[in-house]
C-alpha cells in the first residue's frame, strides 16, 4: 500500500474518532469546536490525497 494511500485511511479514522467526540453528551462548546475544526481538516486532507489519486489515474488512462 502506497504512503499516501495509508495516509488517506488515517484521516478518515482519525475524522471518525473525532466524530466520536463530538457525539459525547459531556463535551464542552469550546472541546467541540476544537474537534470540529480537527476534523473538518483531517477530512479536507483526506480529500486532497483522493483528487491527487484522482488525477494521476486520469493521467495513467490517457498513455
Amino acid at each position: 500500500m502506497a504512503k499516501k494511500d495509508l495516509n488517506f485511511e488515517v484521516k478518515l479514522q482519525n475524522a471518525k474518532k473525532i466524530l466520536e467526540t463530538l457525539m459525547d453528551p459531556e463535551i464542552t462548546l469550546q472541546d467541540s469546536v476544537k474537534a470540529y475544526e480537527k476534523g473538518m481538516s483531517e477530512l479536507n486532507e483526506a480529500q486532497k490525497i483522493l483528487e491527487n489519486a484522482q488525477i494521476k489515474i486520469t493521467e495513467i488512462k490517457k498513455k
